[in-house]
Order: structure tokens, then C-alpha cells, then sequence
């Protein structure tokens, strides 16, 4: 087959500036082949480089006592004690979701487990992040139902819980939809397998299901903005089989038992390319692949695609050679493909044949270290004009208000298409604060969250990354779980645009400050930039998923509101409406600063609601919405009525930060006072917890008629 010429079209196509072909030029001293141009595009993309982000991702704090491996590898792994570690990571697949959003969003899923069990742990665990137009926008809701369908069908079949996540709304994601999938499994810390190769002349063997032409270019399309061709993408994106993935799973699993596992790694963004390339690198080693012996599922398959192919449930790993035929029963047990394909080399090379043509010939080392590294110019986002002043509202009429929105409605008619139970460890489903899952054959329990606030983004990058990081573990602590460790999905638009580059070096700086003063390094994640439509960036999403840890089921806090609870807030409330969800949903203003994060604050009172979690029958951070949803959400859960003392708009709706809301009986509430005053912990009581109405001040409405706007209002706007 005649392979294409190399014009400047088609380096423009590979998504290569003419700057960075120049490059390729002086390493390799000629013209690349076509598979070569495909390699280089794949290795130097955004999405596998992270050349616009490098710089920025050096600065955050990755390592910890409790930190056995962070950034760099499939997942990070955590110890949690007693030879046990937690295995996690959270990605986006919002391009593919965009384009076709049941696949996008499934192969997503299947992604981010491969990740983990690629570690050698069994997952236990995900969750996922959502972010969509308009409720009311023409293809807002083909993709929400596609997207949820997509998850549900994937996770549910593998087998695995979702324990939580966030959906939200904004005009600003119409054009791009984001899709970021959370998910944590469990090994022994002994036990932990990883990516680089080790040895010459070692196999190099292809595991799980065969190659096809779904995904070609996949990567590439990731890195790009859309425009009006946004539809001749869709053969980019590729197609799952989530029981061949549970096969995979079990066969890998299964696999590291014996013992021959030199390394492996997951073929996820560009394929072959890049697991052979990272293996290698990481190794110090060349790999020689011979791509005849790629299992194929389609004819006549050229060497380019099968390099650049991102067909799902595949593996690439190095064998210990004595020990093939133990490892190939393996996956002819679980009736999978099992397929030398290569070998490691001395030389750094990345050499490719194709029934004994030579396709490629690269220097390995150079298709990832020497990716372009850009230190982008940008400017710093311009300081927030002073909040106008927000008129005073009828309580109840601002709590109904947020109600009706989908984006403070209950999320029912999303976790019930998720099988949140499987494998029955699950020990708080989705709904109400943090997700949780016993550690199984043990007493312990780890708690998972997943949060951000793109209008505080926004308006104030640097205190909008520390509070993504301040809200995670502030819903961790709610459970009564200690925050271990944090995974970030940094979402951004074109970081060509000196003001986008800017909301990125903001966010980096806010996470970075947060995740060192609560003792939560960031051990792995994923950067997507580039999100944007005809121009149109969307809002600043750097997504933050928490891990926490019981030591004991029993250290629990509880979701227990009874009627006669009193109603306390720990904190100190300001009234800050700037930015608020009040202000969005009611007055459809988006203006004012972000909230002031103070880490101080945070820790202390952090570690307030862990050292006293006996005294407290119920614990919710105050965040969007403030007081008033928080209370109502408690409420609600509960099937009893809050009556709260104040009825301003600024201490209801205000959206301070370092706050939580707890129920406790009276002499409870009694001694909670005290421990707080002899520790300087703002508290202060706001009402109780009683009959069938929520009212404040002056005025009320009865708890069914609210929760009934509660529960439907999602699934009216999109259902």
C-alpha cells in the first residue's frame, strides 16, 4: 500500500506546528515515514506530552509519609496500613463524550479501571464528574442521557460501585461537555506492579482484545479545539466491551500471581505507541515490535493504524521469558488474546516492522523526553470588581429556587442508573457528601469525593483551586474519614490564550498551597486542555478527587438527624455572596470574588469535627448554596423539618468557606460548645431540627412540598 506524501496539510492534520515538524526533522536527520509522523504526533500531542502543563504540574506537592507512588505511573498508590495500599486516579474523555457520548463516556470508565488493575489492585470503587451546557440547550440532553447511559453500562456490567461524583450546569460548557472518570482499587503494598522495562531480549506481549480501527488518531482529536468538522471525528473515538474487560481484569490479576510480570502497562491514549514507548523510556531500554503478530479483528490493517489504534480492554507487558507458557494459559483460560509482539533492545530504539519492512526507526528516548516543552505566556486573571449589593429575599423563595435547579436538585435519577452496591462493601451510596466502601475483611473503611467550583475558577483562579482541594476535604472530614490523598483532572480551554494560561497557573498555585497545608499530595491525575468550541472556552473546571480513611467502620459519622437535633455551625459565616449559587440561580449574576479560602481555618476546624465525630449524629460542609441547602439536604435525607433562627439573606445563602453544619442532641450541642471554646472554633447554634416544615424566620413551607421539587427537578430538566 502507497504510503501518503508528507505535505504540510497533512503535518497540520497530526495536530503538529511547523516548528515542531522542524524539530522531528533535526532529531532523525530526514523525512519521517507515515508511521513516523503518526508516532511523533502521537507522543508530542497535548494529551500525551502535557508540554503546555509540565512546567506548572513540577510545582505541586506529590509525596507524603503515606505516599508509596505518586505522579508518573497508571495510578497513585497510598498506604493505608497493614501491608494494604489504595490504588487511584481520575481522567477525562470529554472530547470523545462530546462527539459520541454513550462510547465516549463508557470507554472512559474502562480507561481509568485499567489504570488500576494495571497496578496489580482490583478495583473497588468510582466515581465520575460531569459538566454540561444548558439544561435547555438542543444537545444538552442527548448528551447527559448518553453520557449517564454510558457510565451505567460500562461500570455496572464490570462490576464495580459508583460511590459518588458531581453533575453540574453553565452555558459555558454547550459547545464541550466534560466527562471525568474517578476510580480506586485496593492492593497489597508489597504487591504494586509497574510500568518500566527491565532486561534485554525480554518479550514484549500484547494481552486482551484484538486490534481494530476504532480510536485511530484519538489522541490527536483530544488536543485539538472543535469546530464546525466536529462529526468527521467520530471514527476517533473507540468502542468498549466491558465483559472483555472483566475478563482482562481477572486475567491480569490472575497473571501477577505467577510471577511472570517483568512490567505492564495499560494501552490506553495512542495504543501501542505510547505503552511501548513509556515501558521502554521508563526502562532506559528500545523495543523492537513486530506488528504481523498483532492480534487484528480487521483486514489488512496498516502498520500506522495498528500503532495509533486505541481499540479498548489491551494491555502491552514484558515477560520474564521461562515463564511464557504458565502466563499464555492463563489468557487462553480466560479466552483472550496472548501475543509476543516484540522484544526489548540494548539500542535506544522504537524499531517497527510490518512483515519484515522496516515502518519505523526512532531514537525511543527521544519520542518522550524530548516532547516540546512550552513555558506559554500568560497573564493573570484580573482581580474581581466588588460584589454589587444583593437585595434581601424571601428565604423560602430563594431555597425553592435552588431546588428547581438542576444543578442543587437531588441527582436520584443519575446514581440510580449506577450499580452502587456491587460487590456489597458499599457503606454510603451517592446523595448526601462523600462515598464510602468498607475495606473488605477488615474494619477499616475508605471515604472518596469529587469536587470543584468553576465560577470561583474563574473569578478567582488561585482561591478557586484551593477551595476545590478545601471542599474535598472538608467532605471527607463530614464522614469522619482523614484525608490521605488527592488525584487532580485539570480542565481547561486553549492554552495558546495567555488568559486561559493564566486561569491554569492560578488553579496550579491554589491546589498546590491547599493540598501541602491539609496533607493531601496530589499522586496522580490528568491534564485536558484545549477544551473549547469555535473560540468559546469552557469554564476552568480543575476537578479534585479525595481518598480518606477510617480505621474503624465505627469511626463513621453518621447521617442520623432525629427530631429535637440542634442545628450547629462550625465556622465563622461572613456572608459571602460574591460568586454564590444564589446569586447565579436568583439574580442570574455571576459577579464578585470567589470566597477566601484561610487553610488555617480548614485544618483546625477539620480536625475539630474528627477529634469530637462522638458527639455528632450528622455533619455536612456548607458550600454552594450555604446554610440554607445545607440544612434543607439534611432535612430532606432525614424526613424531619428544620427550623433555623436567622433569616438573612447573607447568612442563609452566603457561601463562606472552613464551615460545617451538625446535628447533635442538647447536651451534645452543650459540650461541642465547650471543646470549641477551649480550641478558638467558631460555633454557633441556628436552629433545630423538628417537625414537617422548613422554616425560617417568618417564613415556611412544608419539607414534602420542597422535597418533591428536590427529587424531580433533575430529571425534568433532562430526563
Amino acid at each position: 500500500m502507497q504510503e501518503p506524501a508528507i505535505t504540510p496539510d497533512l503535518i497540520a492534520a497530526h495536530g503538529l506546528k511547523p516548528d515542531e515538524y522542524d524539530m522531528i526533522l533535526e532529531i532523525i536527520g530526514r523525512e519521517p515515514t507515515f508511521t513516523e509522523l503518526g508516532i511523533f504526533s502521537a507522543m508530542w500531542n497535548e494529551h500525551c506530552s502535557y508540554k503546555s502543563s509540565k512546567k506548572w504540574l513540577r510545582t505541586l506537592p506529590t509525596s507524603g509519609p503515606q505516599v508509596i507512588c505518586g505522579p508518573g505511573e497508571n495510578a497513585g498508590v497510598v498506604d493505608i496500613g497493614d501491608g494494604q495500599a489504595v490504588v487511584f486516579k481520575m481522567e477525562s474523555h470529554n472530547h470523545p463524550s462530546y462527539i459520541e457520548p454513550y462510547q465516549g463516556a463508557a470507554t472512559g470508565v474502562g480507561g481509568i479501571l485499567r489504570d488500576v488493575f494495571t497496578m496489580g489492585a482490583r478495583p473497588i470503587a468510582s466515581m465520575n464528574a460531569l459538566s454540561f451546557g444548558e439544561p435547555g440547550h438542543h444537545k444538552t440532553r442527548q448528551l447527559v442521557n448518553g453520557v449517564v447511559e454510558g457510565i451505567g453500562g460500562y461500570g455496572n456490567c464490570f462490576g464495580v460501585p459508583c460511590v459518588g461524583g458531581e453533575v453540574r450546569f453553565h452555558p459555558a460548557y454547550n459547545g464541550n461537555c466534560l466527562v471525568n472518570a474517578f476510580a480506586a482499587g485496593l492492593a497489597d503494598s508489597d504487591k504494586i506492579f509497574y510500568s518500566a522495562a527491565s532486561g534485554v531480549g525480554m518479550p514484549v506481549v500484547y494481552l486482551g482484545a484484538k486490534t481494530g480501527r476504532d480510536g485511530v488518531g484519538g489522541a490527536t482529536m483530544a488536543s485539538a479545539e472543535f469546530d464546525d468538522t466536529i462529526e468527521e471525528k467520530r471514527p476517533t473515538v473507540q468502542v468498549g466491551d466491558p465483559f472483555t474487560e472483566k475478563r482482562l481484569m481477572e486475567a491480569t490479576l490472575e497473571l501477577m500471581q505467577t510471577g511472570a510480570v517483568i512490567s505492564i502497562q495499560d494501552m490506553g491514549a495512542a495504543g501501542l505507541t505510547c505503552s511501548a514507548v513509556e515501558m521502554g523510556d521508563k526502562g532506559g531500554l528500545g523495543v523492537r515490535l513486530d506488528l504481523e503478530n498483532v492480534p487484528q479483528r480487521e483486514e489488512n490493517m496498516t502498520a500506522y493504524e495498528m500503532m495509533l489504534s486505541e481499540s479498548q480492554e489491551r494491555m502491552l507487558m514484558v515477560l520474564k521469558p521461562e515463564l511464557e507458557a504458565e502466563a499464555r494459559a492463563v489468557f487462553e483460560k480466560w479466552d483472550l488474546d496472548f501475543a509476543i509482539v516484540g522484544e526489548t533492545i540494548a539500542e535506544d530504539r522504537f524499531l517497527i516492522v510490518h512483515n519484515g519492512e522496516i515502518k519505523a526507526d526512532l531514537v525511543l528516548s527521544k519520542l518522550s523526553s524530548t516532547a516540546p516543552e512550552y513555558d506559554r505566556p500568560w497573564v493573570a486573571t484580573t482581580e474581581a470588581e466588588e460584589l454589587a449589593e444583593v437585595p434581601q429575599i424571601d428565604p423560602i423563595d430563594g431555597l425553592r429556587a435552588l431546588l428547581a435547579s438542576p444543578n442543587y436538585a437531588g441527582k436520584q435519577w443519575v446514581y440510580e442508573q449506577y450499580d452502587t452496591m456491587v460487590m456489597a462493601d458499599t457503606a454510603r451510596t451517592p446523595g448526601l457528601g462523600a462515598g464510602m466502601v468498607r475495606v473488605h475483611g477488615t474494619d477499616k473503611a475508605l471515604a472518596f469525593t469529587s469536587d470543584v467550583t468553576p465560577r470561583y475558577v474563574r473569578a478567582n483562579p488561585v482561591e478557586g483551586g484551593k477551595q476545590a482541594v478545601a471542599e474535598a476535604y472538608r467532605n471527607l472530614t463530614a464522614v469522619g474519614a482523614n484525608p490521605l490523598a488527592t488525584t487532580d483532572n485539570l480542565n481547561f480551554g486553549n492554552p495558546e490564550k495567555p488568559e486561559i494560561m493564566g486561569q491554569f497557573v492560578g488553579a496550579i498555585q491554589g491546589i498546590g498551597e491547599a493540598v501541602a497545608a491539609l496533607d493531601m499530595p496530589i499522586v496522580s491525575g490528568n491534564v485536558s486542555l484545549y477544551n473549547e468550541t469555535d473560540g468559546q472556552a469552557i469554564l476552568p473546571t480543575p476537578t479534585i478527587g479525595a481518598v480518606g480513611l477510617l480505621n474503624h467502620t465505627d469511626d463513621i459519622i453518621g447521617n442520623e438527624v432525629r427530631e429535637g437535633h440542634v442545628a450547629l455551625v462550625i465556622g465563622e459565616t461572613n456572608g459571602h455572596l460574591g460568586q454564590s449559587a444564589l446569586l447565579a440561580e436568583v439574580f442570574n449574576r455571576e459577579d464578585g470574588d470567589a470566597p477566601h479560602v484561610d487553610l488555617d481555618a480548614e485544618k483546625r476546624n477539620g480536625d475539630f469535627i474528627r477529634a469530637n465525630r462522638e458527639m455528632i449524629k450528622a455533619c455536612t460542609d456548607l458550600g454552594d448554596g450555604g446554610l440554607a441547602l445545607a440544612a434543607f439536604e439534611l432535612a430532606e435525607s432525614a424526613g424531619v423539618g428544620v427550623h433555623l433562627d436567622e433569616a438573612s439573606t447573607e447568612f442563609l445563602f452566603g457561601e463562606d468557606q472552613a464551615r460545617y453544619l451538625v446535628a447533635c442532641n442538647f447536651d451534645q450541642a452543650e459540650a461541642l460548645m465547650i471543646a470549641a471554646g477551649q480550641t478558638g472554633v467558631p460555633l454557633v447554634s441556628v436552629g433545630r431540627f423538628t417537625g414537617e416544615s422548613v422554616r425560617v424566620g417568618g417564613s415556611e413551607a412544608s419539607l414534602e412540598d420542597l422535597a418533591a421539587t428536590f427529587r424531580n427537578s433533575f430529571a425534568e430538566a433532562v430526563a
